[in-house]
């Protein structure tokens, strides 16, 4: 086997990814366009790559002396195709459930959004004040009634930010189809638990890093 066609094969078998980037970063399609991307040829100037039927064309530039550039070359190119997209090294492909005190954190807050979605839920002869617990805890569940019209505003308020926040600064970078189901699960579990999705993202990232400078050695 020529050096090319194992340049082809490699990439056909361990980097799918990459060619999904380079795709999307030099011929400007989506990411579902560029899903299940090939590597058909390899010349010094070009990658020429199949997606859904269609070909297209990357340039090499400058172009290669040879085919014993192109492992650093093609590094180069995923990394500025990154850079490109604003993408980070890692894709996010999975969604990791919140687990001990995370976890705690999640129920709380979504038995706040249940119980408390309406002031008059905290008032003694409702159906939640009456079989949810609150009646148990009189003074407190008045307290909860009485800073009501700032509290549970300010809830809602801060974990829509953070939602936010969250598709704009960890979704989109690693890679998370807009709209998609992953996309809806982590905004959905961020919107309820807040803060705890960013630090189990981070950990993914981290164990995704690990794993690709293990491979390395």
């Amino acid at each position: 086997m020529s050096s090319k066609d194992f340049i082809i094969k490699h990439m056909n078998a361990d980097h799918a990814d990459s060619l999904q980037l380079y795709l999307q970063a030099y011929n400007g399609i989506t990411a579902k366009e560029a899903k299940g991307a090939t590597l058909e040829d390899l010349t010094l100037s070009n990658l020429i790559l199949s997606a859904h039927g269609t070909r297209y064309s990357v340039p090499i530039q400058p172009p290669m002396k040879d085919y014993t550039e192109a492992r650093v070359r093609l590094i180069a190119l995923n990394n500025d195709s990154l850079q490109r997209l604003g993408r980070w090294d890692v894709t996010l492909t999975k969604y990791r459930p919140p687990r001990g005190f995370q976890a705690v954190i999640f129920g709380l807050v979504l038995f706040t959004y249940v119980t408390c979605w309406r002031r008059s839920n905290l008032l003694p002869g409702s159906f939640v004040y009456e079989n949810m617990g609150f009646r148990v805890f009189p003074d407190f569940t008045h307290f909860i009634y009485t800073i009501w019209p700032v509290f549970f505003p300010a809830v809602l308020g801060v974990h829509v930010l953070e939602s936010a926040a969250l598709a704009v600064l960890r979704l989109q970078p690693l890679g998370v189809p807009f709209g998609s189901k992953l996309w809806a699960i982590w905004m959905g579990s961020c919107f309820i638990e807040g803060f705890g999705s960013f630090v189990r993202i981070r950990q993914i990232v981290n164990e995704e890093r690990a794993k690709k400078n293990g491979k390395k050695h």
